[in-house]
């Protein structure tokens, strides 16, 4: 799948913000709390939306259910001015009855209409990836990226690596042997 450059960011910003959620001070897994509280503090939350949409697109989180992937596949590689009407989407959108309430306070807003598809969007993509490991989030970025064969992203990584390593020794700084162990 091809990611548009504004999804590809929010959609890393999206996810981070669901790790920030997750967790308190001490491990405690938080999520549900502290997305009860976002979900009632959506009025006060609705300016972001336009400068921040992942901090308040969370307040969705698995209240979204997605009936025609091809069309979020495609909604997802769009800019921000090409994206289709909320009305639209909602063919291949369906909300849980709390999410429902919540997008018709967000329908209120301005510009309320774009947030919620930008929304579904950042959960459909959220639902996809879910990586469990580094690999998996080299594996997550060759997924949506078309362009690039399997056997062209073999070598990539150890490219970058040699790059970075180059780059940093002309900086200055001694270079480290991957195999010594010195990592």
């Amino acid at each position: 799948m091809r990611l548009s450059h504004f999804f590809e960011e929010l959609s890393s910003a999206y996810d981070a913000e669901l790790d920030d959620l997750l967790t308190d001070s001490a491990g405690h897994d938080v999520l549900a709390q502290r997305l009860r509280l976002k979900r009632s503090q959506l009025p006060e939350l609705l300016p972001m939306i336009e400068f921040s949409p992942e901090m308040v697109a969370v307040t969705f989180h698995k209240g979204m259910d997605f009936s025609c992937p091809e069309v979020m596949r495609d909604l997802a590689s769009q800019d921000p001015e090409d994206l289709p009407s909320w009305e639209i989407l909602l063919e291949s959108v369906h909300l849980q009855p709390w999410a429902s309430e919540l997008a018709k306070t967000v329908l209120d807003a301005p510009n309320g209409e774009r947030f919620l598809v930008i929304t579904a969007c950042l959960e459909y993509l959220h639902g996809r990836s879910k990586p469990s490991s580094e690999s998996g989030d080299r594996r997550q970025r060759n997924d949506f990226d078309d362009e690039r064969s399997d056997a062209e992203g073999d070598g990539d990584d150890i490219d970058l690596e040699e790059a970075g390593a180059d780059w940093l020794a002309e900086q200055g700084f001694d270079r480290k042997d991957r195999n010594s162990g010195d990592n």
